[in-house]
């Protein structure tokens, strides 16, 4: 992922550094367990522990030759280790991938417990947001139509739960990929002893591969980087909501614009959804890794290595572009301007045909027959959509060339939006609810 939208936290976690700062990590702890069963002299650990992860440089400048990112760091790291005979030692009875599991589900587990404190926060603002505007009526829309009343209140309470589920995906996810590989070749600890696995797994506060190949099966990968283009939807299903409410015509809602704020360098009014549009495009980029982590569940036979240039690429931006979305979608929601007012005028634009629905119950429960009362109602709509004519008025009208008698007192308490919201209650106690 490129610097714009890489957070330090979470690229400290994909560097390249702190990836072999890990390696090392994971392979003195193999060399500790082995010098504890008598396996390698014990003297060989001390120098080990002593000595330097090798720099990426260095690393690179011996692949470089080797064509081998193992070899090449260990080799590196033994030019650090003094003396260099202890190094004789490092990654005994090990294949490069107990190596390179075991530390990515490290990375993993790592970026994972960032997004997840971050999630939270989003969380938590899109609570106070919804709890905040729970009154604040505005019109539901199906297909882009109006459609009944509702509040915005309601709309953010369901993005809400929907994030909270998201996030509560992802700490499930996290045990998925949190498994240790240190069993061998083809994962038969043909030349180390499960006792090594055991005691690497529990010092990293990992699991143990029930049983491995010599890579640990994607399946755990895949939920993992599928939780997250979860998450990353969901924030784009916000921006969306955002995005049209900033439209000129429809005007509810407002994305934050600083002081010297620029939206257009050829039209100085111009106020665009510039962060909604970014969220939009960063959710693509996450849930484009799920479809090739996913490829790396079959591999032949034991291993091959066609899901390890896939994963250096995919994981890393994954879990990057996710952190940038919830950061970016937390300031977004928190920052959000809501204009109740034009909210308001939006909901009596039609003229009242937002009322459709329970007049027609209205009607049914007045004697008519359901597709009766449907076909009046519908006629006076459609007087309504093509001669603006307020829906009251339409109503009155059909009403009288069907020469039937309207409960104006009646009608005058179900035409009222606060009519459609009296049972919205318990929502917002179950949002007020969400931690």
């Amino acid at each position: 992922m490129i610097e714009r939208y890489t957070l330090p936290e979470m690229g400290r976690v994909w560097s390249e550094a702190h990836k072999y700062e890990l390696w090392c990590q994971v392979e003195v702890l193999v060399l500790e367990a082995h010098a504890k069963a008598g396996v390698v002299p014990a003297d060989s650990v001390a120098p080990v522990k002593a000595a330097k992860p090798p720099t990426p440089e260095a690393v690179a400048e011996i692949e470089a030759v080797t064509q081998h990112d193992v070899i090449a760091f260990l080799s590196a790291w033994a030019d650090n280790t003094e003396p260099r005979e202890a190094a004789a030692w490092v990654h005994f009875g090990m294949t490069s991938s107990d190596l390179l599991d075991t530390a990515l589900a490290l990375q993993l587990v790592q970026a994972t417990d960032i997004l997840l404190v971050k999630a939270d926060r989003l969380v938590a603002a899109m609570r106070d947001l919804g709890l905040e505007h729970k009154d604040t009526v505005k019109v539901g829309r199906t297909h882009g139509i109006h459609a009944e009343p509702t509040t915005w209140g309601h709309r953010v309470a369901d993005l809400a739960f929907a994030m909270a589920r998201s996030r509560d995906r992802l700490k499930r996810a996290r045990d998925a990929v949190a498994v240790a590989k240190i069993s061998g070749a083809v994962g038969t600890y043909s030349n180390i002893d499960p006792g090594v696995e055991q005691s690497v797994a529990g010092a990293l506060g990992l699991t143990p591969a029930p049983a491995a190949t010599q890579v640990v099966i994607r399946d755990g990968i895949s939920e993992w980087v599928s939780a997250l283009a979860v998450i990353a939807t969901v924030c784009e299903a916000f921006a969306l909501e955002v995005r049209h409410g900033q439209c000129t015509e429809v005007r509810e809602l407002w994305e934050p614009f600083g002081k010297g704020q620029k939206g257009s360098s050829a039209m100085p009014h111009k106020k665009n959804p510039i962060a909604s549009e970014r969220i939009a495009g960063m959710a693509r980029i996450v849930r484009a890794q799920v479809v090739p982590v996913m490829e790396g569940i079959p591999l032949w036979h034991e291993r091959d290595i066609s899901h390890s240039s896939t994963e250096r690429v995919a994981l890393p931006d994954a879990s990057i572009a996710t952190d940038y979305l919830l950061h970016l979608t937390t300031r977004l929601v928190t920052g959000l301007v809501v204009d109740a007012d034009r909210m308001r005028v939006n909901l009596e634009s039609s003229g009242g045909l937002i009322y459709t629905s329970t007049v027609l119950l209205e009607l049914v429960e007045g004697g008519l027959s359901r597709e009766d009362a449907y076909a009046f109602v519908q006629r006076a709509a459609m007087r309504t959509w093509e001669t603006g004519t307020p829906f009251r008025e339409t109503l009155t009208a059909e009403a009288k060339d069907a020469g039937k008698d309207l409960d104006e007192a009646r009608l005058d308490e179900v035409c009222r939006p606060e009519r459609y919201l009296e049972r919205l209650a318990p929502v917002f106690e179950r949002l007020a609810a969400l931690t």
